[in-house]
């Protein structure tokens, strides 16, 4: 059995339960107050709102997530995060736009809110440490000399000359994300 056929990929009912039991494993809270007492849930409602008695507000299982504010079913939020999180190479915003079967803009504006939620919180610590790898590679990115127009060709020789040097770090862990950056021609 796939995990695509679990219900909570199919079903937006499904699909809240199963946030609520990831945001509120402890059952529901009032995110202005904190209130755990009188949390009940909205007669009439959409499907997920709930009331919170202290203080009168309503709200969902949404509210401080990456799904807030958001008019895309929580189904297709969670397929995209799956086809995210499992694709080798990544998945562009068009194929999650064919994959899911929603506007382009849908797919990237989703993209890039699961990206946000995925990026590393501390990004500045140093790499390495004891026991720990760091591969460095880099390569040069720019034109062919002679496909730039004469005024604007360095006659320096070959190579890398007016191209500019990107160098990528990458520390090998179980998950590896390069670390990239670009250097200007004075620091090199």
């Amino acid at each position: 059995m796939s995990i695509l056929s679990a219900p909570h990929f199919h079903n937006e009912t499904a699909a809240i339960a199963r946030l609520e039991d990831i945001v509120w494993p402890q059952g529901p809270f009032c995110p202005r107050c904190g209130g755990f007492d009188r949390i009940t849930p909205v007669k009439g409602g959409r499907a997920g709102l709930r009331r919170c008695g202290p203080c009168k507000r309503e709200f969902t299982v949404t509210v401080g997530t990456i799904f807030e504010r958001s008019h895309v079913k929580l189904h297709k939020w969670f397929q995209a995060a799956h086809l995210m999180a499992s694709s080798k190479k990544g998945i562009s915003a068009h194929q999650l736009h064919r994959t899911l079967k929603v506007q382009y803009k849908t797919a990237w504006f989703m993209e890039h809110r699961l990206r946000e939620a995925m990026r590393e919180l501390n990004p500045t610590e140093p790499l390495g440490g004891e026991g720990k790898t760091v591969e460095m590679d880099e390569t040069f990115i720019g034109g062919l000399e002679k496909n730039k127009h004469r005024s604007k060709r360095q006659h320096k020789g070959t190579g890398g000359v007016g191209k500019e040097a990107v160098y990528a770090l990458v520390e090998r862990r179980v998950a590896c994300a390069p670390i990239t950056f670009q250097l200007s021609q004075r620091t090199i």
